[in-house]
C-alpha cells in the first residue's frame, strides 16, 4: 500500500498485516496548501471549521472560504516583498485565522512559525528572533505583546492585526485583504522543503525551534489514521482544546482533519475547564478527540456533575505522559470507549500507539509502532537492548514525519541521533509481544538508594485513591539517597490534608508498589504548574 494525496490506511484484520502491507510513497514536489485546503474548495458547502468565538455564536468557514481568504493573504505577503524562505510568527488562538494564516504561508513558500498566545513578551521574542520572522500575525487582545517588542525584533518589520486596535502601526487582518485579488497560484514546493516552525515544550531547557518539512504531513496522516481508529469515519468532527500553536492542535487536529476535509471545531477556551470540555463535546457532537491524561483525569473528577449522556465520541487519543490502568479504566466503564494512547514528540510526531480494532489494548502501555515506523529501545550508545529491559525510546530514520534540523542548532541536532537512531528522551521497555511502556522522561528518573525510580507508576496507583485528583512524582536531591521521593498531590474535592491521609497514601503504594518506590514527601498543592499542552513541568516541584 502506498500513501500519498489520498492517506488511507486499509482495512485489516491485524495489526501485523497492515504493517506487511505498508509501504509510502512520498512525492518530490508537495505543498500542504495543496493537500489540506485547495483540494476540498471546489465543494463549495463542505465546512471546514465551526468557530464558537468568546461568546458562544457560531461561526462557519468553508474550505472554499479558507481557500479565498488565505489568497488574499499571500498576496498581501507578496505586495509587502515577502517571498519563498522568508519566515512569518502567527500568533493566534484557535480561531479560523490562524488556520487562514498558515495555509497562505504554505501557498507562498513561506516557513510559518508557530507561537502561543498564552506566551509573555520574551517568549514571543525568542521565537520571532529565533526564526528571524519579517511580519508577524496576532490577534486585538495580544496586539501589545508585539508592541511592546517591536523594537527589540529587528528582523521585524511589519504586524498584521486579527479585530480593531487603538494603533498605527499594524495592517488589519481583513482590512489589509479585502481588496486583494482571492486568486493564486501556489508556489511549487518540494517536499523536503521547510513548511513550520514549531517549538519544543521546554520542559528541558529553553525551547528548540524544530524545523519541520511539507512531506511532514504525508507521514502524519497514516499514523492518525490508525491512531484515531481507522479516521476518518462518516461523519466525523475533531476537537481538541489542544492550542494550534502545539503541535498537538497543529499536527494533529488541524492538518490531519483538512487532510481529510473533514470539519473542525475550534474554540476558544483559555484553560482547560472539564465541564465546558463536556458542553463542547455534546453540543458540537464531536466523535474525534485528542485529550492528555491530565485534561482525562479533570474530566473523570467533573463527570459526577454534569450531563454526559449525549456526548457521541467514538475515539479519545491521549499523549504526553502514560494514561494508566486506573484512568483506562475509568474511560472504559463511563464511556463505553477504549482511550488510545498515542506517543511522539514534536521532532516526529504520532510514531507509537494503540488500535482496538488491530490489537489487544494494554491499559497503560503506548502501543505498537504506527504504520511504517520503526521503533527500539536503545541505550546511551543506541544499540538495541533486550525485551523487558529499559532504555530511550527511539525512532528509526528516515521517517516522512520526522524534523529536518533544529533552527541554527547543528550541535543539538546531531546529537538528537545515535547513528539512525532519534533519541526520543523518553525512558522505556519494550515486552515481548512488542508493546512499548512509558516510563518517564530520561531527567524525570528519580535516582534513589541505588534504584531507578519512574514516577508514572507511583502517581497510577495514588490516582486510584478517591481522595487524589491529580498527583506529580518528582525526585529531589539528597545526600544519602542521591534523591528522595516526593509526591504533590491535588485532593478531590472536600478532602483536606491529614497526617492520617499522608499515612494511607504512603501504605497505598507499599502495598502496590514495592518499599523502595512509596514517596518521602507528600506534599498537598492547590494545583500542579503545567505546559501549555497539559504536561505537568515537574522541574518546578523540585525545589
Amino acid at each position: 500500500m502506498s500513501v500519498a494525496m489520498n492517506g488511507s490506511l486499509p482495512i485489516c484484520s491485524s495489526y501485523e498485516t497492515l504493517c506487511e502491507q505498508f509501504s509510502w510513497l512520498i512525492p518530490e514536489m508537495f505543498n500542504i496548501a495543496d493537500a489540506i485546503c485547495d483540494r476540498w474548495a471546489a465543494d463549495e458547502e463542505r465546512v471546514a471549521i465551526t468557530f464558537e468565538d468568546p461568546d458562544k455564536q457560531i461561526h462557519q468557514f468553508t474550505y472554499r472560504r479558507l481557500q479565498r481568504d488565505a489568497n488574499r493573504l499571500a498576496n498581501l505577503f507578496a505586495s509587502l516583498g515577502l517571498a519563498r524562505g522568508d519566515r512569518i510568527t502567527v500568533c493566534l488562538p484557535q480561531r479560523p485565522e490562524c488556520a487562514i494564516s498558515h495555509i497562505a504561508c504554505f501557498k507562498s513558500g513561506i516557513v510559518s512559525c508557530l507561537a502561543s498566545v498564552l506566551f509573555g513578551e520574551e517568549a514571543l521574542k525568542h521565537r520571532i528572533n529565533g526564526s528571524h520572522s519579517r511580519l508577524c500575525i496576532v490577534d486585538a487582545d495580544n496586539y501589545a505583546k508585539i508592541e511592546g517588542i517591536f523594537d527589540q525584533c529587528p528582523s521585524l518589520e511589519h504586524i498584521v492585526v486579527v479585530g480593531e486596535v487603538d494603533a498605527d502601526l499594524p495592517l488589519g487582518f481583513y482590512a489589509a485583504t479585502r481588496e486583494l485579488s482571492d486568486e493564486w497560484v501556489n508556489v511549487a514546493t518540494r517536499a523536503e522543503e521547510p513548511a513550520w516552525i514549531n517549538y519544543t515544550s521546554g520542559t528541558t531547557g529553553l525551547p528548540k525551534g524544530v524545523v519541520m518539512p511539507h512531506r511532514a504531513v504525508l507521514g502524519n496522516v497514516s499514523a492518525f489514521e490508525y491512531l484515531f481508529d481507522y479516521f476518518p469515519q462518516p461523519g466525523d468532527v475533531l476537537w481538541s482544546q489542544a492550542d494550534w500553536a502545539w503541535v498537538a492542535g497543529f499536527a494533529d487536529i488541524f492538518l490531519v482533519g483538512t487532510f481529510h476535509g473533514c470539519r473542525i471545531v475550534s474554540t476558544s477556551m483559555k484553560g482547560f475547564d472539564p465541564v465546558e470540555g463536556f458542553r463542547i463535546l455534546s453540543d458540537h457532537k464531536v466523535t474525534v478527540s485528542l485529550l492528555t491524561p491530565t485534561m482525562l483525569k479533570l474530566m473523570r473528577e467533573a463527570s459526577a456533575r454534569v450531563e454526559t449522556d449525549k456526548v457521541q465520541l467514538r475515539v479519545v487519543l491521549s499523549g504526553g505522559e502514560a494514561v494508566g490502568a486506573e484512568l483506562a479504566g475509568w474511560a472504559d466503564e463511563h464511556f463505553n470507549m477504549t482511550i488510545n494512547e498515542g506517543f511522539g514528540q514534536s521532532e516526529c510526531n504520532g510514531m507509537i500507539g494503540s488500535n482496538p480494532k488491530l490489537m489487544s489494548v494494554r491499559h497503560g502501555s503506548l502501543g505498537k509502532p504506527t504504520p511504517g515506523a520503526v521503533c527500539a529501545i536503545v541505550d546511551e550508545d543506541g544499540n538495541e537492548v533486550a525485551d523487558g529491559e529499559r532504555g530511550n525510546i527511539a525512532i528509526q530514520r528516515p521517517h516522512p514525519a520526522m524534523f529536518l534540523y533544529y533552527l541554527d542548532d547543528p550541535e543539538a541536532t546531531s546529537a538528537k541521533f545515535s547513528g539512525d537512531w532519534m533519541l526520543t528522551g523518553d525512558i522505556g521497555s519494550r515486552d515481548t509481544e512488542g508493546y512499548f511502556w512509558f516510563h518517564g522522561r530520561s531527567d524525570d528518573v528519580i535516582t534513589s538508594s541505588g534504584y531507578r525510580i519512574g514516577p508514572t507508576e507511583i502517581e497510577d496507583v495514588l490516582l486510584s485513591s478517591p481522595a487524589v485528583k491529580i498527583v506529580a512524582v518528582v525526585g529531589v536531591p539528597d545526600d544519602q539517597r542521591t534523591e528522595l521521593i516526593k509526591a504533590v498531590v491535588v485532593l478531590a474535592e472536600g478532602e483536606q490534608p491529614s497526617d492520617e491521609l499522608t499515612a494511607s497514601l504512603k501504605a497505598l503504594v507499599r502495598n502496590k508498589l514495592a518499599r523502595h518506590e512509596v514517596p518521602h514527601i507528600i506534599e498537598y498543592a492547590d494545583s500542579l504548574p503545567m505546559t501549555a499542552t497539559g504536561k505537568i513541568l515537574r522541574r518546578e516541584l523540585r525545589g
